[in-house]
């Protein structure tokens, strides 16, 4: 493992970190929310102010739970809860009753606050748990912030250090009960230096758009902290809309965008795309689901903005691989393993026997960005932290040079009679087809086989596709057993709040006509 001095700078915590850009760059627009827009100082006496209030009712390492959506207030909540020396509890607004009922329950928080909008009922959840205090913020997305930004507080003598709690993250919950993952402030600390080895930017010259929600860790490690360690502007949307994140690059003059592939398939399918400037654009990053190679190269025609893929996740960091701004870019590939990291790939039976470049296997990672361990789950320490490993439970293979290559998840494997097919494979060979707009590949149950592979196809707008067509397209890319049994065609693809597909939601096709079965 590299030495940590091999790293750019790392910041005690990421409020210490916003303090330094506020000395820094105090009079320069660090947020902008609708036609609001603070200043770093302005912005760290919000979050002072806010902090210093909070500190009257939550301990330090107790929890501050966030039921926000993107907006400014959120902001300032998050990094106000981490300067009060609380644990910061993002959660969904849009979670149902029972989501966050669950959630809250885990967390014990003793402070929760909660927008306007949230339709679960949040103070019975509350009152019913013992919660301290309940504060909702309004729905101008401005208003708790606004409350404090002209003030005159300072941030509290004592800041949170590395060996402090900084976040209790919930996963998404796709195999199960959510699992609440601890997070370090070194981990948050070392990962944001780790990604800007590999991503460096430019100190006070960055805009970053997020469009991503702000109650997930991807979305506040590639937007809210990266545009803070460069002491640059954040421009946020409340959510994700087309023509909003067209108009707000050319308006802002954006300069990095870290999305989905859903994100970028959707904005390529936008009839202003071709017709708005976006040349500000340098870099955007992909991460939180596959790119299609048909999506990066389309988006670099159109744009002339480079994407970079890069793998991660809640319980590492989250960065935990990218294609490097200077380096080999190597298009189908995460890159290489972030610096003072490890990454092996190990077989994916018990993960005891590392194997070699270019076999398929578990992808384990060590290294200071990962997790403390799962809030009240040992059953999930002792399954996903061995010998100091962190197991992902993702799939794939290193080449000669170290670049990852992700094949699916463990549990996502389809096995067609003994031989194991990865739904990306399938995936990409149906993005070459030029009607397919979106493709979800999964096992599904045969008698003869134990499983065979389904497909599910979005269309492109305007044009036209049989099933049939989609399985032959199939045959020239694939041998036999991988080539979907049956193919159907859908208006959409089921998706969690993040734009990952659901795939434990995806049901067998059934043989109705509405579907092709393949010999």
């Amino acid at each position: 493992m590299a030495d940590s001095g091999t790293l750019p700078r790392v910041p005690a915590s990421v409020v210490h970190m916003l303090a330094e850009a506020a000395d820094s760059h105090a009079q320069s627009p660090a947020v902008t929310f609708g036609d609001t827009t603070l200043t770093y100082a302005a912005l760290l006496r919000a979050v002072a102010g806010l902090a210093l209030q909070w500190r009257d009712v939550v301990g330090a390492g107790e929890r501050i739970a966030l039921v926000m959506g993107n907006s400014l207030d959120l902001v300032v909540a998050t990094y106000a809860a981490h300067a009060a020396g609380a644990q910061v509890v993002p959660l969904n607004p849009s979670y149902t009753a029972r989501e966050i009922g669950a959630m809250l329950e885990d967390a014990r928080p003793r402070l929760v606050v909660y927008d306007a909008g949230v339709a679960a009922d949040v103070h019975g959840f509350c009152a019913a748990l013992g919660v301290a205090a309940v504060v909702c913020a309004g729905s101008s997305g401005t208003a708790l912030a606004m409350e404090h930004a002209a003030g005159s507080a300072r941030l509290p003598a004592e800041l949170p250090g590395h060996d402090d709690l900084a976040t209790l993250q919930y996963t998404g919950g796709t195999t199960g009960r959510s699992k609440g993952v601890n997070i370090l402030h070194r981990q948050l600390a070392v990962n944001l230096a780790q990604r800007e080895a590999v991503l460096p930017t430019e100190r006070g010259g960055e805009v970053a758009l997020c469009s991503m929600p702000l109650f997930h860790v991807s979305a506040v490690s590639m937007c809210l902290h990266l545009a803070c360690y460069a002491a640059s502007h954040l421009v946020v949307l409340p959510r994700y809309r087309p023509d909003r994140v067209i108009e707000a690059i050319a308006r802002h003059r954006v300069t990095l965008m870290s999305a989905g592939p859903t994100i970028f398939r959707g904005l390529l399918a936008h009839d202003r795309l071709g017709a708005t400037d976006l040349a500000s654009l340098r870099y955007c990053y992909s991460g939180s689901a596959p790119l299609p190679e048909a999506t990066l190269r389309g988006w670099e025609e159109a744009t002339g903005g480079t994407i970079l893929e890069g793998y991660g996740m809640t319980e590492a960091g989250p960065v935990l691989s990218y294609n490097p701004v200077h380096g080999a870019r190597k298009v189908g590939s995460v890159g290489p393993a972030v610096p003072c990291s490890e990454m092996q790939i190990v077989d994916a039976d018990d993960g005891t026997r590392r194997l070699g470049r270019g076999e398929t296997g578990e992808i384990r990672v060590r290294g200071p960005h990962v997790m403390a361990g799962y809030r009240n789950r040992p059953d999930a320490d002792a399954e996903a932290l061995r010998d100091g490993w962190l197991y992902t439970g993702d799939i794939g293979h290193l080449d000669g040079d170290g670049y990852l290559f992700i094949t699916g998840r463990k549990k996502e494997t389809i096995n067609v009679g003994g031989y194991k097919v990865y739904p990306r494979e399938v995936e990409e060979v149906l993005f070459e087809h030029p009607a397919v707009q979106d493709a979800a590949v999964f096992g599904a149950p045969d008698g003869y086989y134990g499983q065979v592979v389904h497909a599910y196809v979005v269309p492109r707008d305007g044009m036209a596709v049989r099933p049939a067509e989609l399985v032959e397209h199939c045959r020239r890319g694939l041998v036999r057993y991988k080539v979907p049994r049956a193919i159907a065609l859908t208006d959409a693809l089921p998706k969690t709040s993040v734009g990952k597909l659901a795939r434990r939601l995806l049901v067998p096709i059934p043989e109705d006509g509405e579907s092709v079965r393949a010999d």
